[in-house]
């Protein structure tokens, strides 16, 4: 097996609510659109069809005003424990697309939720850490935990 730990960005957080839920707010649009991106970010959710094959279509609008369009394919829809999928920007053949592993691991009233990005090399890998990916991803998390209490 190859080591692509240069070319990974791994999120996980330890939330308190069970596996259903998280994976409900991670795959429903009226959900994922009020907690995803880092503090200060909005969306716009054009589409979103979780299945394989599915694309998520959506515009991430920063603080700043910048508007992020983003495009998801969805390669494997394990509900309620696994997603993989193909993230860039709204464009066919984004050469910035990376690949995402998001796992939902049970532990009782908890769920454990890894987010595990591999980049096409390393060196995309370490634009993105400059860019803000691990504190963003770390952000995006905490928002999904803020928000999950709202869905009970």
């Amino acid at each position: 097996m190859t080591d692509t730990s240069d070319r990974e960005i791994v999120h996980s957080r330890l939330l308190n609510a069970p596996r259903e839920l998280v994976y409900e707010a991670f795959t429903q649009p009226q959900h994922v659109a009020q907690w995803w991106g880092p503090n200060g970010f909005t969306n716009t959710i054009h589409e979103m069809d979780v299945r394989p094959g599915g694309v998520w279509r959506f515009i991430m609008h920063g603080p700043d005003g910048t508007d992020y369009s983003n495009r998801v394919v969805f390669q494997e829809v394990q509900p309620p424990e696994r997603l993989v999928y193909e993230h860039g920007s709204d464009i066919d053949n984004d050469p910035n697309r990376f690949h995402v592993t998001t796992t939902f691991k049970d532990q009782g009233a908890k769920t454990l939720i890894t987010m595990r990005l591999l980049c096409q090399s390393a060196e995309q890998c370490e634009r993105f850490k400059k860019f803000g990916a691990v504190e963003g991803g770390r952000q995006t998390l905490a928002r999904l935990e803020e928000y999950l209490p709202s869905m009970r």
